[in-house]
């Protein structure tokens, strides 16, 4: 490789321009900043700075005594994909809702008055803005403004990013939801992973990642994913009072699962913040094609949201809007969704009580699609095991902010497992974890 330059800037600039030709691959090791910065004759912290506006670029990473590097495309976990697909295993790994518990898409595009909007048009449905108002304002008993996005994984990266500049901490769960993890790592964020035991996060956790620098939290209030936790009053309280003494800090709470959630919902943003969102998805309840949020913001963060979403640019499709109108406001939807909230609280239910009758304790109930379960041995292991014996899960590492932790732990999604299933996986999550202990002395 041939780099270039006697600034920062120019030292950068020619990194880049070789990255984006192709000369210079992802994986490639850039030259010790003495031998670069010897080879072109300049300081030593002329070089260091402009590495270090690659990585902050996102251009580069470091790696320790591994050096500095071209960083490549992340490659990320996700819902849904491969686990049990098409091979005959039965699927407990997807995250996915009981499709049974899911209305008619179609059904809600056919009702109502849809008026084909043009450009020009006000970004967020009028009859969907009154049902999300009055829906927030039973939670919410300060002013807010509401916006729509396209899901809530959207809205999370876009209130981000907004905010934030690559390097900044962001308070996450651990173990945490999936794309909240690929978001960080695409964006360049560092996570101060935060300890979720059976009332969510904890409050010395949080605390710690406030106090070592953390910019945002991003908190799941009830039937989190992976763990199926739901905040308690007592502990929403604890994390209010810690929230409080940092008023500067981004709150996103992802309230994904409320119209079919067990629990109540339990605010943790105290009413000193300064920034703040609360977002309702409903591709758990509606299903996961319609990908729309609703999200309830203070005055400050709603515009800077709105100006990501401007009319003519990336506003949500007012016919998917339409769609969510008609089925939020549809009576036997509010029918099927109380037999959902009833099925999965049952379903889970089941699943933990024939896992405790086979030795595997699952020390809370869980609320939503998942249940985690901490096996005390191999987790990988445990799966290709499982897989072998025709079930399909997932090992808790891919949920961990950090790669390393949570390796003796599976997701097992409950969502539409019947009883006789349920005793047949604990039976056989129970042999092999057995098979996986070490002989007694």
């Amino acid at each position: 490789m041939t780099i270039r330059g006697t600034t920062a800037a120019e030292i950068a600039g020619s990194v880049r321009d070789q990255v984006a030709s192709g000369g210079l691959a992802p994986g490639s090791v850039l030259p010790p900043v003495r031998a670069l910065a010897a080879g072109l004759g300049v300081n030593r912290n002329t070089v260091a700075l402009a590495y270090r506006r690659l990585v902050e670029a996102g251009v580069a990473e470091t790696r320790g005594r591994g050096g500095t590097v071209v960083a490549a495309v992340p490659q990320l976990a996700r819902e849904g994909t491969g686990a049990g697909a098409g091979d005959g295993r039965v699927d407990l790994a997807g995250g996915n809702p009981d499709p049974g518990l899911l209305p008619d898409l179609l059904a809600g595009a056919r009702r109502g008055d849809y008026g084909r909007p043009l450009y020009g048009e006000p970004a967020v449905d009028a009859g969907l803005d009154a049902w999300a108002r009055a829906d927030f304002a039973e939670d919410i008993d300060h002013p807010f403004r509401t916006l729509v996005t396209h899901g809530a994984v959207d809205a999370t990266e876009r209130l981000l990013d907004a905010h934030l500049t690559r390097g900044d901490l962001v308070a996450i769960e651990d173990p945490c939801f999936l794309a909240s993890i690929g978001i960080l790592r695409l964006n360049g964020y560092r996570s101060a992973p935060v300890a979720v035991d059976g009332a969510g996060m904890r409050p010395d956790a949080l605390r710690a990642a406030l106090e070592a620098g953390a910019r945002a939290v991003v908190c799941t209030p009830r039937a989190h994913n992976p763990t199926g936790a739901s905040l308690t009053e007592e502990r929403a309280a604890d994390l209010r009072a810690v929230l409080a003494g940092h008023p500067q800090v981004l709150v996103v709470e992802d309230d994904h699962f409320s119209a079919v959630s067990a629990r109540p919902y339990h605010r943790i943003t105290p009413p000193g913040s300064a920034r703040w969102a609360l977002v309702r998805s409903v591709s758990k309840f509606l299903g996961p094609d319609l990908r729309l949020a609703l999200v309830a913001a203070d005055a400050g963060t709603a515009t800077h949201l709105e100006a990501r979403l401007g009319a003519g640019t990336s506003w949500v499709s007012h016919l998917l809007q339409h769609i969510t109108r008609e089925l939020l406001l549809d009576p036997r939807v509010h029918e099927l969704h109380e037999r959902a909230r009833e099925a999965y609280a049952r379903r889970s239910g089941v699943l933990v009580e024939r896992l405790r009758a086979h030795g595997i304790d699952v020390p809370h109930r869980p609320d939503g699609l998942n249940v985690w379960v901490d096996l005390g041995v191999d987790a990988r292991a445990a799966v290709t095991a499982l897989a072998e014996r025709g079930w399909a899960v997932r090992p808790g590492h891919l949920f961990a902010p950090d790669p390393s932790a949570h390796r003796g732990a599976i997701r097992v999604t409950s969502s539409t497992l019947t009883a006789a299933r349920a005793e047949a996986f604990a039976a056989a999550l129970a042999e092999v974890v057995a098979g996986l202990r070490p002989p007694a002395a």
